[in-house]
């Protein structure tokens, strides 16, 4: 009451000072402190078991139960035992979790004292808190990994999520609420059942040498022949011939799809180097994405644009229903596009571009030198610093990192007749382009960060949802007039940039190449 009264007395003489008094008023409000009421018959904790662990988030815990146990049901033990002992499962390592100790404990638990006791229930809640943590967040934080990677934490409380599964009725079904519940997710789970249902193989590299196509005969077809059958693209065979035959041609094409490759039944490089994968590599490479998902979004929104950049391919879905699927260019391993997520904001139809530092430095200023008619061939224009047009034949080398350098709105322009802007401390955006042919490529790792779609206009249509004013109709007309406009998006629809090789789809394993070299990376860090 006295606090209330000197807050109440700040108001009444500070009234004009509203939001330093916000603040007062926040830091003198009481957050309530957890308070845990254990069932059953609880054995007292004494405090300094606690030390050993060096965990604030485990000692609160314990504060709030009075220094108690809580974990007398035998049966919600038992669950929590099985659930850590299938985190396997999840792409997460049971070894993690103390379950050798925890099982020894539980074994002879109807014979502990209060002390075996007590240290048996703190083991079992710093395990399960651990559990939760790497469900909902992994078991490495992408923000010390990576540069470019702006993802929000997944919040979680562990300690009233612990209150809560001690609370229910229903403790294997809270605990499966907890993991990512994303189709993707799912499948990924699928496809490391898939690959650990593989024997064991030991194969060795097989060396390209140059293209082998239909009807060829080399040392090397009965190798690869071996591979397909092992990965289940092509039947078990009594003999094997050294012949590239027409039954090898359609277990091949079946093997480069579900690799993204192109599926022409050439054997070149990048199928070669997809038949070189041992299982080995391919479990670890499932688990590194499994990790990657544990940091994605929980909830991706009613309705969202999904990005898989390894895949290069853009899905819109609506209520869990995928509504439109857009192929797509992404970053070069140069410069490579973010993983983030955010909302679409508006719509910018012909777009003026602006040549980033990166693109200037690398690009445009060499080709200049080269030639100066190459800002008119571009139609950029340059300014000053002042904002005064500087001619092609003015330009110096000396003040080029000062210049603004602006391609004008056209068909040439880089950025295409569409731009989709979300906010992001990238500068990264979605955007037509003026080489559509770049589509028809498999290895569509080609821009400079940005992402470029595929029939943008269509998809546009749709993000306005105006049937009236911004139907295709209208859209072409106001690209004709060649100026630019600003349209805001009035529905609310978020947009994930994200990053994943790996899924199964019909119980058949999906594979994408890595492009950024993260899988083999990630993987070392989560076992080291």
């Amino acid at each position: 009451m006295k606090n209330l009264f000197i807050i109440l007395l700040l108001i009444s003489f500070f009234s004009c000072k509203k939001e330093s008094l916000k603040i007062a008023v926040v830091l003198k409000k009481e957050i309530p402190m957890l308070v845990i009421q254990p069932e059953g018959k609880p054995t007292n904790i004494d405090s300094t078991l606690l030390l050993s662990f060096n965990n604030k988030v485990l000692t609160n815990f314990y504060k709030a139960t009075n220094y108690r146990t809580v974990w007398q049901s035998e049966e919600k033990r038992k669950i929590i035992l099985e659930e850590l002992s299938k985190s396997e499962e999840e792409g997460l390592q049971p070894e993690d979790y103390n379950l050798k100790s925890l099982f020894d404990f539980e074994k002879k638990a109807p014979s502990l004292d209060s002390l075996g006791l007590a240290k048996y229930d703190i083991l079992l809640t710093s395990s399960l808190q651990k559990y939760i943590a790497h469900l909902t967040n992994g078991t490495v934080n992408p923000r010390k990994l990576y540069k470019n990677w702006d993802l929000k934490e997944n919040y979680i409380d562990l300690n009233t999520t612990v209150v809560q599964l001690l609370n229910s009725d229903s403790l294997t079904y809270e605990i499966e609420q907890l993991k990512p519940n994303h189709i993707v997710y799912k499948r990924l789970k699928k496809a490391l059942q898939l690959l650990n249902n593989f024997p064991k193989d030991n194969f060795k590299s097989i060396k390209f040498t140059k293209i082998i196509t239909p009807n060829d005969t080399t040392a090397s077809i009965i190798d690869i022949k071996k591979r397909l059958i092992y990965w289940k693209d092509m039947q078990p065979n009594d003999s094997l011939t050294p012949i590239y035959d027409q039954e090898m041609v359609a277990a091949l094409k079946r093997f480069q799809s579900r690799h993204g490759l192109a599926a022409d039944a050439k054997i070149g490089l990048g199928t070669i180097a997809s038949l070189n994968f041992s299982k080995k590599q391919r479990l670890e490479q499932v688990i590194a994405n499994l990790e990657r998902w544990k940091w994605f979004p929980k909830q991706m929104g009613q309705e969202y644009l999904i990005i898989n950049i390894p895949d290069y391919k853009l899905l819109l879905v609506k209520n869990k229903d995928t509504l439109r699927a857009h192929r797509v260019i992404v970053g070069r391993t140069k410069r490579k596009t973010p993983i983030l997520s955010s909302t679409l904001t508006q719509v910018v139809f012909n777009p003026t571009w602006t040549v980033p530092p990166t693109i200037l430095r690398e690009d445009v200023i060499p080709a200049i030198l080269r030639s100066r008619a190459y800002l008119t061939q571009s139609n950029i224009k340059v300014y000053d610093a002042t904002g005064r047009f500087v001619s092609p034949y003015e330009w110096q080398l000396s003040q080029a990192n000062t210049y603004r350098y602006v391609q004008s709105p056209g068909t040439f322009n880089s950025l295409g007749m569409v731009k989709l802007i979300f906010p992001n401390r990238f500068s990264v955006y979605l955007h037509d382009t003026n080489h559509r042919d770049y589509f028809e490529k498999i290895n569509r790792s080609l821009s400079s960060g940005c992402v470029r779609v595929e029939n943008p206009l269509e998809l546009t249509e749709y993000l306005l949802h105006d049937a009236v004013s911004w139907n295709l109709e209208k859209i072409t007309e106001t690209l004709q007039n060649e100026r630019t406009k600003f349209v805001k998006i009035k529905k609310e629809v978020a947009i994930h940039l994200l990053y994943w090789t790996a899924w199964s789809e019909n119980n058949k394993l999906i594979f994408r190449d890595d492009i950024y070299n993260l899988d083999a990376n990630l993987y070392d860090k989560l076992r080291n």
